[in-house]
């Protein structure tokens, strides 16, 4: 478990993100060295008030998905490409009331978002050194592999390949030296708004099961 942040990279973030909306600090959680890192977009609502990376609605179908192939949250590493909880504000009238209300929905996190965290997440890899890195979702799958990559194309299958960091100004992408183990998912929210997709998202996590044991 990692016990905390550089106080520089928080300070960084906090100062490239200090316009926008976001709020809330959600860590990473789990071990070190481990055979998974789960990574997401950016907490919601309930992880900002819990403190718990995936412990919405999500994160209940996701837990089904790394219980099934022997995994729990205590024995993989759960963090997220932007670490405050987006979100957008909408003004709507209350229906009982009348009145005008605001109200501050969870959105999807800006790829300017995404960079100004990079650092953060780059040093948090780098410390936690999983085995397969597990992007959940096209967020998350774009920081590691670039705009074009797609999680309808490339998920459930193991990959081995340079990722990106942040470079050295800190302000785009640079492709690591090094290559890492990637298992692409779609989102454990794509469940929850296409059932459909269930079989599809339940064999990829058994194909990733079946993976660790062959490069372990």
């Amino acid at each position: 478990m990692i016990a905390e942040y550089p106080p520089e990279l928080l300070a960084e973030v906090t100062a490239k993100t200090a316009d926008r909306q976001l709020t809330g600090f959600v860590a990473g959680q789990g071990p070190l060295k481990p055979d998974l890192m789960l990574v997401g977009e950016a907490p919601g609502r309930h992880e900002e008030q819990v403190d718990i990376p995936f412990s919405g609605a999500s994160g209940q179908e996701l837990m089904g998905f790394i219980e099934s192939i022997g995994y729990s949250r205590s024995t993989v590493y759960i963090t997220s490409v932007v670490r405050k909880r987006p979100y957008s504000i909408k003004r709507v009238r209350d229906k009982k009331t009348g009145e005008i209300v605001e109200k501050h929905p969870n959105r999807t996190p800006t790829k300017k978002e995404v960079l100004a965290f990079a650092p953060l997440f780059d040093w948090e890899l780098a410390t936690v050194q999983p085995r397969i890195i597990v992007p959940l979702g096209n967020t998350a799958l774009q920081r590691l592999l670039g705009n074009k990559a797609n999680i309808g194309e490339l998920h459930g299958q193991l990959l081995h390949e340079p990722i990106q960091q942040a470079n050295e100004q800190h302000d785009g992408y640079q492709l690591t030296t090094e290559k890492y183990w990637i298992m692409p998912m779609y989102h454990p929210a794509a469940v929850l708004y296409a059932r459909r997709l269930e079989p599809t998202i339940k064999a990829d996590w058994q194909r990733l099961g079946q993976q660790i044991k062959e490069i372990k």
